[in-house]
C-alpha cells in the first residue's frame, strides 16, 4: 500500500441514514469522480448528480464535492459523494469507486495522511479520533482544545525553551578559552528550574485530559451477599445486575461506564469471592481475579452486618497491594451507622447504606478525588498514555540535566539529558517518531477517518 495510492471509505456510521458519505483521496480521485458522475467538478461547489455503476447502472442520485489539494483534509485531492444512508447503497456506491481505480481505505488512513503531508500534527489527529470518541461534554470540548492546537502550542512552547536552555550549556562546551564559566551562571538553572515548573503544569493539564479520555476502571469486590450488585445498580442508576438473596447470583463479569461530572468511569461487578464447589462458580471467581488485576480502584465492599470480618480480611490480603483499596461498609441502616468517609495515611472507609442511598455520594467523591481529577474545564486538553509516559520520561531527563550542573559541572552530560529530554517531547507532537507509534495510533481510528 502506498500513499500515493487513490483511497475510499465510507465516512459515516454504520446503519441506516438520510444521508451517507464516501469519501475519496489522492491523485486519481478526480477521475473516478468523472466515471461515477459523468462531471467534471469545480473545487468547493457542490453538485447534484447521479452515480453510476462502471456498466452504467445508476446507483444512486446525490450530492458531489472536490476539494483540491492541498487545501483539504488530507491535503490532496479530497472528492465526498453524498448519497442516501443506507447500507446497501453505500457499499454499492463503495464497490463502484473501488472498480473505478480507488482501494479500501486502511483505519485512520485518512487522518494518517493529513499528519504526514502536514495538514495537522500527532496530537490533533488524534484529537480527531477523541472528539468522535467523546463520552461527555467535557471531554469532547477537550478534544477541540486538543484539535486547535493547544496541547501542541504548549509543548512547543516547552521545546523552545528547553532549546534555549541547551544552547547555553553547548556554548560553554564550545567556547571553553572564554574567561567567563557559564555553567557557574545560576541564571541557567533557574531556566531549568522555571522549565520544570511549565513542564509540571503541562503534566497536570495533559493527566485530567487523558482522565476525561479514557477514564478510570473500577472494580467493585467482596464475598457473596455483600451487595455488590445493588451497588453497581445505585450508581450506574440502572438494574444492570441481578440482585438477590441467594449467594452467589453473580457469577459472570458485568461493566457499565457511568459518568461523574464528566469523568467516564468503567464500573465492573464481579463475582463473590469464595470457595465454592460449583464449577460455574469457580470460573465467575476466576474471571473477578483477573479483572481485580487490571483496576485502577478497588471498591472492597463488606457486609456491616457479617461478623465473619476474618473473611473479609482474608480477601483483602489477597488484593494487590499496587492498586488502591476503599473498603466499603455497607447496610449500616441495619446497625444505627451514621454515614460517613474516614481517610487514614495507608487507605480510606466509607460508611454507607446501598439500600438507603446514605454514603453514596461519598463514594462518588472520593473516585474523583483517588484519580485526582477536578471538574474545572480551563485549560484541559485531550491526551493519552503515551503523552503521559512522554512527559515524565521528559522530567526525568531534565532533572538529571540540572543534578549533572549542580553536582558534577559536567556540561556534556547535561546537554546530552536535556537533548533526550527534548526527543520524548518530539514524539508527543509526532516531529520525531518511530513508524511503529504511528502505526499503533492510526490504527486505532475508525475506518473512513
Amino acid at each position: 500500500m502506498s500513499s500515493h495510492d487513490t483511497i475510499a471509505a465510507i465516512a459515516t456510521a454504520t446503519g441506516y441514514g438520510g444521508v451517507g458519505i464516501i469519501r475519496l483521496s489522492g491523485p486519481a480521485a478526480i477521475d473516478i469522480s468523472r466515471t461515477i458522475t459523468g462531471l467534471s467538478l469545480q473545487p468547493r461547489y457542490t453538485k447534484l448528480c447521479r452515480f453510476s455503476d462502471s456498466q452504467g447502472n445508476v446507483i444512486d442520485q446525490g450530492l458531489a464535492i472536490y476539494f483540491s489539494g492541498p487545501h483539504s483534509f488530507t491535503g490532496e485531492d479530497v472528492i465526498e459523494l453524498h448519497g442516501h444512508g443506507g447500507p446497501v447503497v453505500m457499499n454499492m456506491l463503495l464497490q463502484a469507486c473501488l472498480q473505478a481505480g480507488a482501494r479500501q481505505a486502511r483505519a485512520g488512513e485518512f487522518s494518517e495522511r493529513a499528519f504526514l503531508n502536514d495538514k495537522m500534527d500527532l496530537t490533533q489527529a488524534e484529537a480527531v479520533a477523541d472528539l468522535i470518541a467523546s463520552s461527555s461534554e467535557q471531554a469532547a470540548r477537550a478534544a477541540v482544545r486538543s484539535l486547535q492546537g493547544e496541547f501542541s502550542n504548549r509543548v512547543q512552547a516547552l521545546t523552545e525553551q528547553l532549546i534555549h536552555c541547551r544552547m547555553h550549556i553547548e556554548s560553554a562546551i564550545d567556547f571553553p578559552e572564554e574567561e567567563i564559566d557559564f555553567l557557574a551562571d545560576e541564571t541557567i538553572v533557574e531556566q531549568i528550574d522555571l522549565l520544570l515548573e511549565r513542564l509540571e503544569a503541562l503534566f497536570g493539564s495533559a493527566k485530567q485530559g487523558k482522565l476525561l479520555q479514557q477514564g478510570m476502571t473500577v472494580v467493585i469486590a467482596g464475598r457473596p451477599n455483600a451487595g455488590k450488585s445493588s451497588l453497581m445498580n445505585t450508581l450506574s442508576g440502572s438494574e444492570r445486575s441481578i440482585v438477590t438473596d441467594i449467594p452467589g447470583t453473580t457469577r459472570d463479569i458485568l461493566s457499565e461506564t457511568i459518568q461523574i461530572d464528566g469523568l467516564p468511569v468503567h464500573l465492573i461487578d464481579t463475582a463473590g469471592l469464595r470457595h465454592s464447589d460449583d464449577v460455574v462458580e469457580q470460573l465467575g471467581v476466576k474471571k473477578a481475579w483477573a479483572e481485580i488485576a487490571t483496576a485502577d480502584i478497588i471498591l472492597l465492599l463488606i457486609d456491616s452486618t457479617d461478623r465473619h470480618a476474618e473473611q473479609d480480611s482474608l480477601v483483602e490480603i489477597q488484593l494487590p497491594k499496587s492498586i488502591p483499596v476503599v473498603k466499603l461498609y455497607n447496610k449500616i441502616d441495619q446497625i444505627d451507622q451514621p454515614a460517613c468517609i474516614k481517610r487514614n495515611d495507608d487507605h480510606t472507609e466509607i460508611y454507607l447504606s446501598v439500600k438507603t442511598g446514605a454514603g453514596i455520594a461519598f463514594v462518588r467523591e472520593h473516585l474523583k478525588h483517588v484519580s485526582g481529577y477536578t471538574s474545572a474545564e480551563s485549560g484541559v486538553f485531550s491526551a493519552r498514555t503515551r503523552h503521559i509516559q512522554a512527559l515524565e520520561t521528559c522530567e526525568i531527563h531534565i532533572h538529571n540535566a540540572k543534578k549533572q550542573l549542580l553536582d558534577n559541572k559536567a556540561g556534556e552530560l547535561a546537554a546530552e539529558e536535556l537533548r533526550l529530554a527534548q526527543q520524548f517531547l518530539s514524539e508527543i507532537t509526532g516531529e520525531f517518531s518511530s513508524d511503529d507509534l504511528l502505526g499503533r495510533i492510526f490504527t486505532s481510528f475508525c475506518i473512513g477517518k
